[in-house]
């Protein structure tokens, strides 16, 4: 157990000690009165050490135990003349029962309004109101609540990051079952953080959160499957992982739309972090969660101006007014009549959704008599202007036989053209084929590539907005873990993002021996992902001697991979230094030339480096063909001028170069 004193400062959980059943419901009530009522700092930061303590002295259990065995005690007083003993026993069970069903919906009611406020909260003082309530609920022993604290304080959510008070937290969680402390603790295992690296032990906690059913454990092990990381590389069994959560994902996807989520690539763009004219912005983040959630205020938003916009004649807006009444929401009531109303209006402009909106209305029989006639008709014309969703359906009714005869190979040939534009369900069909062999050849590795992508649109992807926003304030830490969590689940950009970060040495949550080899392996796997960028890293960090050894044949390998598959100008670049000075690779001037010109040509950022270059070389294969006229003189005086300027006498012959090219210049201008 830590010290009292490690754990007071921290700005997470709970208040005082609820002392009495009646003192509890009093606080409830006030809570719901009051919901909006500052939370005082202080209050919170007593509550950490006192939820630890209970954890680990299973004081919640002996809690609720006392509090039903003193209603017991009571009642055994009040029916003392009751010589009935089946009557007794009875009452007995119904009071325990009734008790611990109280204890349990209060609890449970509690972390539902936490869970309201901070869906709905735009400030740090109302995250603070309902992290008090999860306060509260997990006081009472409820389980959720106490995952929501231990990942507050996982994650920084709340202001200030405690890994030590978290993983606490989901040990002691995980001794009770959960399966999302069984996955965060494999997480922290697998990184180190916090504890020891172990990737055994890491891959025991993910086989246990999957056989729990937590779908970042069941994400983590397809992916670990499927590449192969510390077992066996087995593409079925990564099928059988991945198409567990593709399942889940497809199906809310069916219920609702999902919402995009910009991953921003820290690598491509860290002169713009810091920027006030960032495109994704506070209010951005507040219109990509809200909308998730169908906040009302955002949907009331969105109807008054697609009136608006619908007034003006705009084809588009009528379209989703309808889309809005055929789903129903906080806004409108559904409406099948007026969906098909707007849908219509919509439609006679031409417009694919609204085209596409007619067809869904046929095709599932809403407020219009069912018909699939009907329905192909509209979703064909939909479909001809390029409607991605309705490619979809067209897809789906050849695929399940939906008023048509069944044809896989049209149901494959328009779910491939709904993919191309990211369509989520036409993806997953596409995995499905090929899964089961469906209209197409079986094709392991192609479902569990589809399948990822789509497994890859689940909620968890909004890290990568609470992930950026904290590196972009500064919470490095924060940031840190969150993109390591997602890079763990596979994701390309969270692992470049991950390994950035850990390079910049900004991050303090790793000893600084493990952060080069961390970093070097998390290059590793974005670069087997196909980033480029990450194989030319990897090159580096063989070239210079980073997380591993000095190796400048696999330096030199990795360059090649970069140059030759992604034509990366960099690499060309470095290729060519390393042919020029025969480095891990035989010493080739010409090649060294050819992947100079080659590197200028692909990026224009390289123009500059690649004269310099150039002209250092030329200029230095010039003087050994002035002054070394025999191939004896040229051996003597080239090692005189290694020892007289030195081994990097190559940089002193390019400073002699830049002036003389600038005077030359000013000469020209002048």
């Amino acid at each position: 157990m830590k010290p009292l004193s490690l754990l007071i400062g921290i700005l997470i959980i709970l208040g005082v000690t609820i002392k009495t059943i009646k003192a509890e419901e009093h606080n409830k009530r006030q809570k719901e009165r009051n919901v909006t009522t500052q939370v005082p700092v202080n209050e919170i930061k007593q509550y950490l050490s006192h939820i630890l303590e209970q954890r680990t002295s299973s004081n919640v259990i002996n809690k609720r135990e006392n509090l039903l065995e003193k209603k017991k005690n009571q009642r055994k007083i009040r029916i003392k003349g009751f010589q009935n003993k089946d009557i007794l026993k009875r009452n007995k069970n119904h009071l325990q029962k009734q008790a611990e069903k109280n204890f349990t919906d209060e609890g449970d009611q509690l972390f539902k309004m936490g869970i309201k406020v901070l869906q709905q909260s735009k400030s740090q003082k109302q995250k603070e109101e309902a992290y008090l309530l999860f306060a509260k609920a997990a006081d009472m022993g409820n389980l959720k609540a106490m995952e929501k604290m231990a990942d507050a304080l996982l994650f920084g959510n709340f202001g200030v990051q405690n890994i030590t008070a978290a993983i606490q937290l989901y040990e002691s969680l995980a001794k009770e079952g959960s399966c999302k402390a069984q996955n965060a603790l494999g997480f922290l295992s697998s990184y180190g953080i916090g504890m020891e690296y172990d990737q055994a032990k890491a891959l025991i906690y993910y086989t246990f959160g999957s056989a729990g059913g937590n779908m970042m454990s069941q994400m983590i092990l397809g992916y670990r499957y499927l590449s192969g990381i510390n077992v066996l590389q087995n593409c079925e069994v990564a099928l059988s992982y991945y198409k567990k959560v593709a399942d889940y994902i497809a199906d809310t996807f069916e219920k609702s739309e999902g919402v995009p989520v910009e991953k921003v690539r820290l690598t491509e763009r860290p002169e713009n972090l810091s920027s006030n004219s960032e495109i994704l912005d506070w209010d951005i983040y507040q219109y990509y969660k809200f909308l998730a959630e169908r906040g009302d205020v955002q949907i009331q938003k969105a109807l008054h101006y697609f009136l608006k916009a619908a007034k003006a004649g705009s084809a588009n807006a009528m379209a989703f007014i309808g889309k809005m009444y055929l789903e129903g929401n906080a806004a409108v009531p559904q409406n099948n009549t007026t969906a098909f109303k707007y849908f219509s209006m919509a439609a006679s402009k031409g417009n694919a959704i609204g085209l596409h909106g007619l067809g869904l209305l046929y095709f599932h029989g809403k407020g219009v008599p069912l018909n699939y006639a009907e329905a192909l008709k509209y979703f064909q014309k939909a479909a001809e202007k390029g409607w991605p969703d309705a490619q979809f359906q067209l897809g789906f009714m050849y695929y399940s036989g939906s008023g048509i005869w069944k044809d896989y190979k049209l149901a494959f040939k328009y779910f491939y053209l709904a993919s191309q534009s990211g369509q989520p369900l036409a993806i997953y069909y596409l995995a499905k084929m090929y899964a089961t062999g469906t209209g197409v050849v079986r094709s392991c590795r192609t479902a569990v590539e589809l399948y990822k992508g789509v497994c890859e649109l689940g909620h968890w992807a909004e890290k990568f907005l609470t992930a950026y926003f904290a590196y972009k304030d500064g919470d490095i830490d924060s940031s840190l873990v969150q993109y390591a969590l997602l890079a763990e689940m596979g994701y390309e950009v969270a692992q470049s993002n991950s390994a950035f970060i850990l390079e910049s040495k900004k991050a303090n949550i790793l000893e600084k021996e493990k952060i080069y080899p961390m970093a070097l392996l998390l290059w590793n796997r974005a670069a087997i992902q196909g980033n480029a960028f990450a194989r030319v890293k990897i090159g580096d960090y063989h070239y210079y001697g980073y997380g591993t050894k000095k190796d400048y044949q696999t330096a030199a390998t990795h360059y090649s991979i970069a140059a030759n598959k992604y034509h990366n100008a960099q690499a060309m670049f470095n290729l060519a230094y390393m042919y020029e000075h025969g480095l891990g690779i035989t010493k080739d001037i010409h090649l060294a030339r050819r992947l100079y010109d080659m590197a200028a040509q692909t990026s224009p950022d390289a123009h500059i480096p690649v004269l310099f270059a150039v002209m250092k070389l030329e200029t230095t294969h010039l003087l050994r063909d002035i002054l070394f006229f025999n191939q004896f003189t040229t051996r003597w005086n080239w090692l005189k001028l290694d020892n007289t300027i030195g081994a990097h006498w190559d940089l002193f012959v390019i400073g002699l170069i830049v002036p003389g090219l600038i005077l030359l210049l000013r000469n020209h201008h002048g």
